[in-house]
């Protein structure tokens, strides 16, 4: 069965409607989305890849009905989702749009493959607000990446890396910061702090450095060292890489600051935080960085 979209403006009798609840406010919620879970015999309010304030879900709560979180247990395996959306309407309300995760895209063609309706409401992004609300270019930025917790001893070292192979080709990066300190996606979140992000990166920096090698693997046809993108990028002050600052994008409380890996763990964030790493700037993307500098 083929996916659907909410372009005809008509929702069928049962299946699944992924809606997208947009940056953090109910404002910020298109009317259709909110006409959408309104009609939904079920919503389900998806916590664990993103979250919307308390008081706004219950505002959202007071003017749709009734809506229950779930986490990432309850939506990788959607058997209770698929059993009522075969019966009946069911609403999956995801912060952002709904397809920016493949946790989503996977329900969606999973949802297909078994028969059900799925129709998609799409929603305001922050990767779609956050490259042109500090002024970068939208068509310099390269792979985006997530900030992890360390977990144990281990801490993931792929985020420095696309880092610095977005530098090398002079692309800026997006990285979104983690929720979830267990991993688990169960529960217990806490969203990363800008000293957090900073400390993560900083365990990231001095792997890196720790356990570099001349590694080599093929790569069309030519040799190439895998780390050699990566100690260049190391090769600079830690303190001194310049990152932006960005919380509560799209909302009231949305905040902007420009300054360096050094200063950011002074910097107190908001309740959703997520860093841009620019690379080189044009004079009209430098003059609009400024706006956020502190004096």
């Amino acid at each position: 069965m083929a996916a659907a979209d909410s372009k005809s403006g008509e929702l069928p009798e049962k299946g699944l409607l992924l809606i997208g609840m947009g940056m953090g406010s109910l404002e910020g919620m298109t009317l259709e989305a909110q006409a959408a879970a309104g009609a939904a015999n079920h919503r389900r309010y998806e916590a664990y890849t993103a979250l919307w304030p308390d008081d706004e879900l219950k505002r959202l709560e007071e003017k749709v009905g009734p809506i229950q979180r779930v986490m990432r247990p309850e939506v990788e395996e959607p058997d209770e989702l698929f059993s009522l959306a075969k019966q009946s309407l069911v609403a999956l309300l995801v912060v952002g749009d709904p397809l920016q995760a493949t946790t989503h895209v996977d329900l969606q063609l999973r949802a297909m493959d078994a028969g059900i309706d799925c129709t998609v409401i799409h929603g305001i992004s922050i990767t779609t607000v956050v490259t042109g609300a500090i002024g970068l270019s939208n068509y310099k930025f390269g792979r985006q990446t997530t900030l992890t917790y360390p977990y144990g001893n281990w801490i993931a070292t792929s985020p420095l890396e696309i880092l610095a192979f977005n530098r090398e080709q002079n692309l800026h990066t997006l990285a979104l910061l983690d929720l979830d300190p267990t991993g688990l996606g169960t529960g217990d979140q806490r969203p990363m702090r800008p000293k957090d992000a900073v400390e993560s990166m900083r365990l990231m920096w001095e792997k890196l450095q720790n356990t570099r090698e001349d590694t080599y693997v093929e790569e069309n046809g030519e040799k190439a060292s895998r780390h050699m993108v990566t100690d260049t990028y190391l090769q600079q002050s830690f303190d001194s890489v310049p990152v932006v600052l960005c919380s509560d994008m799209g909302t009231a409380n949305q905040s902007i600051v420009t300054t360096t890996l050094g200063n950011l763990a002074r910097e107190e964030g908001g309740r959703l935080n997520c860093l841009v790493f620019p690379a080189s700037t044009g004079e009209i993307e430098e003059k609009a960085m400024l706006r956020w500098k502190k004096e």
